[in-house]
C-alpha cells in the first residue's frame, strides 16, 4: 500500500506571540493604546465577514466608531464606476486604474474627517479604505484575507465586493470583479500598509480570529525570503478530474474527484506560519509585496514588478476526462483586451500517466482556419461534436514527458495524465474552445470563448513544427558523479527556462540572483542545504512544490530519508534572462 508523505501544511516556523480570540485581541489593543485620545484604524481586506468582525470589535468600547461603508458612494454609482472594468463578459474584465479615493463621497469622507480630528477617547475607522481615511492613526491593525478563501467564501453567497451589493452572484462573477478590481484596489493600499502595521489579523476561520505583531509579521516574512519555503495548496474537483491526488496527496476519498491543486501559485495560495504550534494563515503575495529583491531577484523585479511570474500547478486526469480543448491569448492581445501586460505561456509535464494516455497538442498539418473555426461554432451552437481527430495532434503521454505550450497554441491533456503545469502567473486566461459538450460542477455549460481563442491561434503551428519544437525537446546539459542535468524546455518564446536533475548524490544549485521553482518529480524524499548553514536543512517531499528565493545563492539537493543511495529527480524552473 502507498503511504503518503506529501505535507498539506507546510509553514515556516517561528517564536512569538498569537492572540487568540475577540477578547484577547480586544484586551491587547486596548493596552497599547495608552493616551487618552487617539485613533485605531482597522483596515480590511476584501472577503472578511464584516459582521463577525464588527461584533468582534465592539469589546474595544471605542468612543467614535466610523465604519467606512457609511462614507463609500452608493452602490449604482459605484457599479457605473467599475462597469467599464468588469464588463458582462462571465469570466474576463479589464485590470482596473481605480484606487480607494475613487470609491469614497468627497463630503462624507470630508466630514468624517472632521469628526476623527475633533472626536475624544478612542475613536475607531473600520473597514475597507480605513487607513486611507485616516492616514495619521496611531495605530494600524489589518485584517488579511487570502484569495481562495475569498473564493470559498463566495461560492457560499457570504461575501460581497467593494461597495457593492453582490453576495447572490455566481463565483466566476466574484472572481471576475475581485481579480480586475477588488484585489488591485485593496493591494495598492496593502503594499504601503505591510511596513507599518502595528498589528495583523488571519480570520480566515470564522470564529477563530488570530492576530500578531507587525514586528513579528514582518520578521517571518524576512525569514521566508531568505531559505526554502512551500506555499500552501490547494485542491478542487473539476468535470474532468481524476483520482491521482487522492492517494499521492492524501485527499478525502470520498470526494468524487480533484482535478486542480494549485501548489505554487503565490498570488492565489496561503502562507502558514507556525508560531510556537498555533498556524497563522496569511496571502502569500504578502511575502512578494514586502520582500520582493530578495524573493525575485534584481534582475526578475525589473521586468516583473511586484508580480511572482512562475506558476506550477497540477491537473489530474487520471481516471477522470480531457480538459477543455483551449488556448492562451498572445502578448499583444491580453495587453490590448485585459489591461495584462504578459501572458500565460505554460507547459504540461507528466508526473504520471496511465497506458494510452494522450495529450493534445498544436494543429494538423494543413488545417483550413476559416473550416476549423466554422467547425467550432457549430459544435457550441447545435451540440454536435467537434472532429478533434481531424484538426488538432493527439502524441503519446508518459510519464516525465514534457510538452510545451507558447501562447497561441491550441493544447490541452487528455484523460490518463497526471500533468504538472509549468506555466506564467496569468491564471484566468484560457480560452476554452471545446468542452467535449460537458457542463461545469454548477450545472451550467462551461463559458466557451471562440470569439478570443479565434484572434490569437498560431495557425503555422501544425505538426512538424509541433514534433520538433515541443514535445520533448530534452538535451543533456551538465553531468557529474552521481547526478545528470538535463534542460527540458521552455519553448525560445516563452521566458521560462526548465532544467531537470537526476541524482543519487548532492547536486548544487545556484539561485543566479533569480528565483527558482522546483518540484521533486521522482523520490520520496530530498533535503536542501546551504554549504554555509544560511539556514536550516529543508526537507521536501515526493510532488511538493517549493520555492528557492533569489537571496539564497548557493545550496544543495540530494536524496533523504527512504531515498537515499535511489534515484530521485527535480524539474527546476526560473525566469530566462541570461544565456
Amino acid at each position: 500500500m502507498y503511504k503518503s508523505n506529501y505535507d498539506k501544511y507546510p509553514a515556516t516556523p517561528m517564536e512569538g506571540i498569537v492572540w487568540k480570540g475577540w477578547e484577547n485581541i480586544c484586551n491587547q489593543l486596548k493596552s497599547s493604546l495608552s493616551a487618552e485620545s487617539c485613533v485605531l484604524v482597522i483596515e480590511c481586506y476584501q472577503g472578511v465577514l464584516h459582521d463577525e468582525l464588527r461584533d468582534g470589535f465592539a469589546g474595544l468600547h471605542a468612543d467614535c466608531w466610523i465604519d467606512t461603508q457609511s462614507l463609500f458612494k452608493p452602490v449604482n454609482e459605484i457599479e457605473q464606476m467599475t462597469y467599464p472594468y468588469v464588463t458582462d463578459d462571465r469570466l474576463f474584465g479589464f485590470r482596473t486604474h481605480l484606487s480607494y479615493k475613487d470609491f469614497f463621497n468627497t463630503d462624507k469622507l470630508a466630514s468624517a474627517r472632521e469628526k476623527i480630528r475633533s472626536a475624544q477617547g478612542l475613536t475607531v475607522v473600520y473597514g475597507h479604505g480605513a487607513a486611507w481615511v485616516a492616514p495619521e492613526a496611531d495605530c494600524i491593525v489589518y485584517v488579511d484575507m487570502a484569495r481562495w478563501e475569498i473564493q470559498m467564501r463566495s461560492r457560499r453567497h457570504e461575501i460581497n465586493g467593494l461597495g457593492v451589493e453582490n453576495k447572490a452572484e455566481g463565483a466566476s462573477y466574484h472572481y471576475k470583479r475581485g481579480y480586475f478590481v477588488d484585489w488591485v484596489v485593496c493591494d495598492q493600499l496593502k503594499k504601503q500598509l505591510l511596513s507599518k502595521a502595528d498589528y495583523w489579523m488571519d480570520t480566515h476561520i470564522a470564529g477563530e480570529p488570530k492576530m500578531i505583531t507587525g514586528d513579528l509579521l514582518r520578521k517571518g516574512l524576512d525569514k521566508t525570503a531568505h531559505q526554502p519555503f512551500r506555499v500552501v495548496p490547494f485542491f478542487d474537483p473539476a468535470p474532468w478530474g481524476g483520482q491521482w491526488m487522492k492517494r499521492v496527496c492524501d485527499l478525502n476519498p470520498d470526494q468524487p474527484n480533484y482535478g486542480w491543486c494549485f501548489d505554487c501559485v503565490p498570488e492565489e495560495n496561503s502562507l502558514y506560519f507556525n508560531i510556537n504550534g498555533e498556524r497563522f494563515e496569511m496571502p502569500s503575495n504578502n511575502l512578494v509585496f514586502y520582500k520582493t529583491r530578495d524573493l525575485l531577484g534584481g534582475p526578475v523585479e525589473s521586468r516583473f514588478g511586484q508580480d511572482f511570474p512562475i506558476r506550477f500547478d497540477f491537473l489530474d486526469t487520471i481516471g477522470g476526462g480531457n480538459l477543455s480543448l483551449q488556448v492562451h491569448p498572445t502578448t499583444q492581445y491580453i495587453r490590448d483586451t485585459f489591461g495584462i501586460y504578459y501572458t500565460q505561456d505554460e507547459s504540461y509535464y507528466l508526473l504520471d500517466a496511465e497506458e494510452g494516455a494522450t495529450v493534445f497538442l498544436g494543429l494538423k498539418t494543413g488545417v483550413n482556419p476559416d473550416e476549423m473555426i466554422a467547425s467550432l461554432n457549430e459544435s457550441q451552437e447545435t451540440g454536435k461534436s467537434f472532429d478533434t481527430q481531424k484538426y488538432i495532434n493527439q502524441w503519446p503521454a508518459r510519464k516525465h514527458d514534457h510538452f510545451l505550450i507558447p501562447n497561441g497554441t491550441i493544447h490541452c491533456s487528455g484523460a490518463g495524465a497526471m500533468v504538472l503545469e509549468i506555466s506564467a502567473t496569468p491564471s484566468i486566461f484560457t480560452f476554452k474552445l471545446w468542452d467535449w459538450g460537458r457542463l461545469g460542477l454548477d450545472g451550467l455549460p462551461r463559458p466557451i470563448n471562440i470569439g478570443h481563442g479565434s484572434k490569437v491561434i498560431q495557425w503555422e503551428r501544425q505538426t512538424d513544427f509541433t514534433r520538433e519544437h515541443l514535445v520533448n525537446h530534452i538535451e543533456q546539459i551538465a553531468e557529474g558523479e552521481g547526478w545528470r542535468e538535463e534542460r527540458t524546455g521552455l519553448h525560445e518564446n516563452e521566458f521560462i527556462e526548465t532544467r531537470r536533475h537526476w541524482f543519487t548524490a548532492p547536486v548544487t544549485h545556484h539561485t543566479d540572483g533569480g528565483v527558482q521553482v522546483f518540484n521533486l518529480v521522482e523520490g520520496e524524499e530530498a533535503i536542501i542545504e546551504s554549504p554555509t548553514h544560511a539556514f536550516e536543512p529543508f526537507i521536501v517531499h515526493y510532488a511538493e512544490t517549493f520555492i528557492i528565493p533569489a537571496s539564497v545563492g548557493e545550496y544543495t539537493i540530494r536524496p533523504y530519508g527512504a531515498s537515499e543511495g535511489k534515484q530521485c529527480g527535480t524539474i527546476k524552473a526560473y525566469v530566462r534572462f541570461r544565456q
